[in-house]
């Protein structure tokens, strides 16, 4: 008996970024000729793939990234047993929009990836995975648009052609955002709202905090949580009143969060401020 083709696909919205999403297995099934009127950026999590794009045939695999211009025809299946990948759809305003807040030099015209549409780039595609990841979460809506917007900016300054400026002097208003955080670590701040305060376009925003604090927002927030929470602990509350209290989806991830940064889970170093 031939096996049955099939396929399972997920299709989501991230609410902090507005991109639409693909989380997608094949399995001798393939996709017919199509077009999108958005970008594609995709990258595979295990397989290899057969495509075309705009005629011509590509091979990707783990640890490349995958473009399509909007209404460029392509398909795409598996090549001998099944694969697993990822895929965004961002806008052209959006990627336009990236690209004109960090030019050098004026962006005139449509965006466009210039580069072969299957490209070798473990970084790259480790990146892209990673703010899939965080978008399908939807847990903290400035991790999602801090790491996807840091994606599509690498991949529109490495295969789009676009030349990003260099960083200015932006330390007084990167101090208004870092204030933000600080004082409203515990609300759902996004990447828009450190954008209105400190008035710097959000790639610009999120390089320039890097080289003031050493840390992107969405680090620099959860170790503001971590410091609030140790206060609590330290007064005896209960880790799962600390999580709600300072801005942690769950008492899962406070734990996941604290012992990254401390060595040691809430609960141990509860224990251990509280003999010493």
């Amino acid at each position: 008996m031939t096996r049955q083709a099939t396929s399972k696909i997920d299709y989501f919205r991230s609410a902090a970024s507005g991109v639409e999403f693909l989380l997608g297995r094949l399995d001798g099934y393939r996709y017919s000729p199509h077009v999108h009127d958005t970008f594609v950026v995709a990258a595979l999590s295990r397989g290899v793939g057969a495509l075309s794009i705009g005629g011509w045939p590509y091979s990707p695999r783990v640890a490349q990234l995958i473009f399509c211009n909007p209404f460029e025809v392509h398909d795409g299946a598996a090549r001998g047993s099944s694969l697993s990948y990822r895929a965004s759809y961002p806008s052209e305003s959006l990627l336009h929009g990236i690209a004109a807040e960090n030019a050098a030099a004026p962006v005139r015209g449509a965006v466009r990836f210039i580069t072969e549409p299957v490209v070798d780039d473990p970084v790259g595609a480790a990146m892209f995975l990673q703010a899939h990841e965080s978008s399908r979460r939807g847990g903290c809506a400035l991790e999602a648009e801090e790491r996807l917007f840091s994606t599509y900016a690498y991949c529109l300054s490495r295969y789009a052609g676009v030349h990003f400026a260099e960083a200015g002097q932006e330390d007084g208003s990167i101090d208004r955002a870092v204030t933000l955080l600080c004082d409203d670590y515990a609300a759902k701040v996004t990447l828009s709202d450190l954008v209105d305060e400190a008035g710097v376009p959000r790639q610009r925003l999120i390089s320039a905090f890097r080289r003031r604090t050493g840390l992107t927002p969405h680090a620099f927030l959860l170790n503001r949580r971590i410091i609030a929470a140790k206060q609590l602990l330290r007064h005896g509350e209960k880790a799962s009143a600390v999580a709600a209290r300072t801005g942690f989806s769950d008492q899962a991830h406070l734990i996941r969060t604290f012992k990254a940064r401390m060595g040691v889970t809430p609960g141990a170093y509860q224990q251990a401020v509280r003999e010493g």
